[in-house]
């Protein structure tokens, strides 16, 4: 698969599936439609944003390609409909949550490596796509975003990056390194919240 083809994938999907976590916030602070579909979207492009800006990528993916707006608003439609089908809402939040996460981590990494950073850089750039829009949608809905709490979220982006960076420098197959890091993010991320692992907090 080539270069840019993997980072089309890994942000469309990666696009996908923080929608659905963005609409289901929205459905469970009981939002109304536009609410549903403004946080999906807010949630779903929005460490996408911050890591172009960065990067100085203008115009940014998700005003230059019609899919990247048209995926997160289509899905934050049906799951504003679909959601009395989901029976646990907290433990889905929690797995798609965790998929996004491994899938930006990767997904901004990639693209930063693309745009010439080096390894720190990128991990940086990988890190901030992850938590960005995470950040975004637990701003609007008036709760401390989840990456300033003592749960594991940003360390598990931040790792699936050096693994990504790890894969790149030696050049492994960029589809299984991708992969193992968005494996890697989602696992540590879930695990360590049904083991109820935490960041050092003050005493």
């Amino acid at each position: 698969m080539s270069s840019d083809t993997l980072l089309v994938v890994l942000d469309l999907v990666g696009i996908v599936v923080f929608a659905i976590s963005g609409a289901l916030t929205g459905v469970e602070k009981r939002l109304d439609l536009f609410g549903v579909i403004f946080l999906a979207d807010a949630t779903a492009i929005g460490g996408g944003f911050i890591r172009d800006a960065l990067l100085g990528a203008f115009p940014v993916a998700a005003l230059h390609d019609w899919r990247y707006l048209i995926a997160p608003t289509c899905t934050g439609l049906i799951v504003f409909y679909i959601h009395p089908a989901i029976a646990k809402l907290s433990r889905i939040l929690l797995l798609v949550d965790a998929a996004g996460l491994g899938l930006f981590a990767v997904a901004g990494t990639h693209k930063a490596l693309d745009h010439g950073l080096g390894p720190v850089g990128a991990c940086g750039i990988g890190t901030i796509t992850a938590i960005g829009g995470g950040m975004i949608r637990d701003v609007l809905v008036r709760e401390i975003p989840t990456v300033l709490h003592k749960e594991i979220y940003a360390t598990a982006a931040v790792l699936a990056a050096i693994l990504f960076v790890t894969g790149d420098h030696f050049a492994w197959n960029n589809v299984i390194t991708a992969i193992a890091g968005v494996a890697l993010a989602f696992t540590l991320r879930v695990v360590s919240t049904w083991r109820q692992w935490s960041a050092p907090v003050p005493k």
